[in-house]
C-alpha cells in the first residue's frame, strides 16, 4: 500500500504522524511512504531522516494525498485539506467529530474510510490510541495551570506548592481516567493538594493505591462538584465520553462561587469541553477570562512536546497502521477493536456516539455494534 503523512497545518500544531523509526517498518511490510517536506521538523526530524528510513519526500500536501491509499495524520482535517481526501482514501488520524459537523460532512462527502485514533478500543474495554496522548495532556494540564496562576499571567498570584507555613494550590480534577490520573500525580508530585472525582469506585481505590492515599477522592455528584469548586485553585476537567461530545460538568453560574483568579484547565475541549463557558484556544493565546475565573482550553496540549508526543503516539498506533496497510479495510473485519474506530464509511457514518452527538444516522457495517441500538 501507498502510505502518506502530510505536514499537520493546524495552529501551533508540530507533531507528525510518522516518526522515521515508524517509516521503517511500513518499509519493512513492503509499503511505500512518502511525507511531504517539513512534515517531521517540528518534532526534531529532518527530510534526511525520514529518506534514510526508506521515505520519498513530496513537495506538498496534494502530491501527498494524490499519491496515496492510506493517509496518516495526528490532528483532524482542516478546511484546506478538504478537498484532498477522495473515495480511495483510508484516513487514520484523530478526529474528534461529535463536535464537528464542518468536518464530518467533508468526510462523508469523500466517500473515504475514516478511522479515528480516539476511538480505536482494547479487549479490556480502553481506549490505546488515545491513552498516550491523555497521559501527555494530563500532565502539561498541571504545568500549564501552575504557570496561569502567576500574577503576571492574570492568576491569583498562588505559587502552585507552596512554602513552609503557607498553603500550596488545591487542584480539583474531574475524572479519574488517564488524564485524570496523570493529572493528579503530576500535581502532587508538585506540591499541591489535589482531589479527584470519579463515579468508579474500583478506579477511585487504584488512584488511592498509585498516590499512596496522598490525593483525596470522592464521588463525583452534582453535591461533590459544588461543594469542590470554591474550594478549588485549579480545576482540571478531564471526563471522555468515547467518541461523543464530553459533559457539561460546570456551568456559568457556578463560576461566581470560584476564587477570583482560580484557573479552568479543559483537556475535554477536543471533544466540545467539560464547561459551560469552554471555547477552544491555542499556545499563542491560551486564556481567557470569564467571570474573573481563567480559562485554558488549548485543543493541542501534547502538541507543545512535540519529539515526546510524536514518538508515544506511534508507539501505539504503529501495530494498527500497519495492519490497515496490510489488509486495508480487511483489517477491520478482522479486529474488532480496530472497526470500533471507524468512525465514516463511504459517505456514511459507523460510530453510534459520533451519529447520535449529530442527529444523524448511522450503520455498523462490521457489526461491532450489536449491543448499541441505531438511533434513525
Amino acid at each position: 500500500m501507498r502510505v502518506g503523512c502530510p505536514r499537520e497545518i493546524k495552529t501551533n500544531e508540530h507533531r507528525v504522524g510518522l516518526t522515521p523509526a515508524a517509516v521503517r517498518e511500513y518499509v519493512a511490510h513492503s509499503h511505500a511512504v512518502v511525507l511531504e517536506t517539513g512534515a517531521g521538523l517540528g518534532a526534531g526530524f529532518t527530510d534526511a531522516d525520514y529518506v534514510k528510513a526508506g521515505a520519498r519526500i513530496a513537495p506538498d500536501a496534494r502530491t501527498v494525498f494524490a499519491g496515496s491509499d492510506m493517509i496518516v495524520k495526528v490532528k483532524e482535517l482542516q478546511p484546506a485539506e478538504f478537498a484532498l481526501l477522495n473515495e480511495d482514501h483510508i484516513l487514520f488520524t484523530y478526529l474528534h467529530l461529535a463536535p464537528d459537523p464542518e468536518q464530518t460532512k467533508a468526510l462523508l462527502a469523500s466517500g473515504c474510510a475514516a478511522v479515528a485514533y480516539e476511538t480505536v478500543t482494547d479487549r479490556n474495554g480502553g481506549l490505546p490510541l488515545l491513552a498516550p496522548m491523555s497521559e501527555v495532556a494530563g500532565r502539561i494540564a498541571v504545568f500549564s495551570a501552575a504557570e496561569t496562576l502567576l500574577k503576571h499571567k492574570g492568576g491569583s498570584g498562588l505559587l502552585f506548592c507552596g512554602v513552609p507555613g503557607v498553603a500550596p494550590a488545591r487542584v480539583l480534577v474531574l475524572g479519574g481516567g488517564v488524564v485524570g490520573l496523570n493529572a493528579a500525580r503530576m500535581a502532587m508530585g508538585l506540591g499541591a493538594e489535589v482531589v479527584v472525582l470519579e463515579r468508579s469506585i474500583p478506579r477511585m481505590r487504584q488512584i488511592d493505591e498509585v498516590t499512596g492515599g496522598r490525593v483525596i477522592t470522592r464521588y463525583s455528584s452534582l453535591h461533590a462538584i459544588e461543594e469542590e469548586l470554591p474550594k478549588a485553585d485549579v480545576v482540571i476537567g478531564a471526563v471522555l465520553t468515547p467518541g461523543a461530545e464530553a459533559p457539561t460538568l460546570v456551568r456559568r453560574d457556578q463560576l461566581a462561587s470560584m476564587k477570583k483568579g482560580s484557573v479552568l484547565i479543559d483537556v475535554a475541549i477536543d471533544q466540545g469541553g467539560c464547561f459551560e463557558t469552554s471555547r477552544p484556544t491555542t499556545h499563542d493565546d491560551p486564556t481567557y477570562v470569564v467571570d474573573e475565573v481563567i480559562h485554558y482550553c488549548v485543543g493541542n496540549m501534547p502538541g507543545a512536546v512535540p519529539r515526546t508526543s510524536s514518538e508515544a503516539l506511534n508507539n501505539a498506533t504503529l501495530p494498527f497502521g500497519l495492519a490497515l496497510a496490510d489488509r486495508g479495510l480487511d483489517a477491520l473485519r478482522a479486529d474488532p477493536h480496530l472497526a470500533k474506530g471507524l468512525n465514516v464509511l463511504k459517505g456514511e457514518i459507523t460510530h453510534p456516539a459520533v451519529g447520535q452527538a449529530l442527529g444523524m444516522d448511522w450503520r455498523d457495517p462490521f457489526g461491532v455494534w450489536a449491543d448499541t441500538r441505531a438511533r434513525g
